[in-house]
């Protein structure tokens, strides 16, 4: 069975999370991704975090379904390779600090060149132009600039940090979006692009629904903690037996408000002036929330999610990392999965969030520093086996 994105090369010169997040969802849907690493370190995340057995799990969990290539592109001979393996390739994925491959002389301009139907992906902090183009960006920084962190927390709270990272591997999602559409494109044209998302954008783009309510109400939106809009119930409500993470989400629209009383065994409730209409719930919510919460205390937070699923209504148990990766649902949908690597045998990743019925992902493991150097000379440079030792001997592999 072939893959979904069978015979596309892509060449992946990104380091830590939101390059090699971009690139790893290309491989996942088939994509031969040749991580071309420097010789001596390679990407920086193989070192980050690292634990004593081997390159680090922050390097795992993003490198799945790769070959590494390593090759030093301040040498010559490397700079000569490069374009040689240019030619070979359909992608470039690069999240390198601004100007760093122009300077160089591997920029876009170059590079298409080389080859006109290359798409050459870049994932900047903000972008190649604009005000702000030539500044660094991390996850926290895009998230302050995009406006997630002003939206996020307690009311009396200052702006909070998201743990999931919609800064970095948010902008890789965004850069995969883009880097289909241009082979897409490149169908009809015979010619690549270059694919731009910053992370600032994507952030932006991901919170436009309060960037939406800023303009319906006229003001700067204040943070809600967890309600979400006038719903009621429409927050997190503590549960048995009382842990950190013992809470559960509860969404229940106006339509679903009688079969939600038939869960907690209040159906009375319907009838009380405080609870007739949405609104009369939302003026009277600290005594609606009261009784809710009197209700989900008693009871364990998989056993209300159950409850209410089976009456229809939404209801999210709140899994701390530990439950997210044992749990069942995930793994029968192969979104946590077991893989072994080096030193450190068994550990467990994440999978595909795309399911494709005609080509499913097969998840195999991230490769050691420089694994397949050889491997892409030899078969796809034609480099020869004399040749790819004179080039180890002069440290340009």
């Amino acid at each position: 069975m072939s893959t979904a994105l069978d015979g596309v090369r892509v060449i992946d010169m990104t380091h830590n999370q939101a390059g090699p997040a971009c690139a790893q969802i290309l491989g996942f849907l088939g994509a031969d991704v040749i991580k071309l690493e420097e010789p001596t370190g390679g990407d920086v995340a193989r070192r980050n975090m690292a634990d004593g057995k081997g390159d680090s799990l922050f390097f795992l969990i993003l490198n799945a379904n790769k070959r590494s290539l390593t090759l030093n592109l301040k040498s010559d001979e490397g700079k000569v390779l490069f374009k040689k393996l240019i030619v070979e390739s359909d992608v470039l994925v690069e999240n390198f600090a601004p100007g760093a491959l122009d300077r160089l002389g591997l920029g876009y301009d170059v590079l298409k060149d080389i080859n006109p139907g290359l798409i050459y992906s870049t994932i900047k902090g903000f972008g190649t132009y604009g005000p702000y183009a030539d500044y660094k960006s991390f996850e926290p920084i895009a998230q302050a600039m995009g406006g997630a962190m002003s939206v996020t927390g307690q009311p009396d709270g200052p702006p909070t940090y998201l743990w999931p990272s919609v800064g970095d591997s948010g902008t890789g999602m965004h850069t995969v979006i883009g880097i289909l559409a241009a082979l897409q494109q490149r169908h009809a044209t015979g010619l690549g692009q270059h694919v731009e998302v910053s992370m600032q954008d994507a952030v932006v783009n991901l919170c436009r629904v309060s960037l939406r309510d800023h303009q319906r109400h006229g003001h700067v939106m204040g943070r809600t903690g967890n309600q979400l809009g006038q719903n009621i119930p429409g927050t997190l409500y503590p549960c048995h037996p009382g842990g950190p993470n013992d809470y559960v989400y509860i969404f229940a629209q106006a339509q679903m408000w009688l079969a939600f009383l038939g869960v907690i065994g209040r159906p009375e409730l319907a009838d009380d002036p405080r609870f007739k209409t949405m609104e009369d719930r939302w003026a009277n919510r600290q005594d609606l929330d009261a009784i809710i919460g009197e209700w989900t205390q008693t009871r364990d937070k998989h056993e209300i999610m159950r409850m209410m699923g089976e009456a229809g209504v939404p209801a999210g148990a709140c899994q701390d990392t530990g439950e997210v990766l044992a749990d069942p649902h995930l793994k029968a949908r192969e979104m946590i999965v077991d893989l072994q690597y080096g030193q450190r045998g068994t550990y467990q990743t994440v999978g595909c969030p795309i399911k494709l019925s005609a080509s499913p992902a097969k998840i195999t493991r991230p490769p050691e520093l420089g694994e397949h150097t050889d491997e892409v000379l030899r078969d796809l440079l034609q480099v020869s086996e004399d040749d790819i030792a004179h080039l180890r001997q002069g440290k340009v592999v």
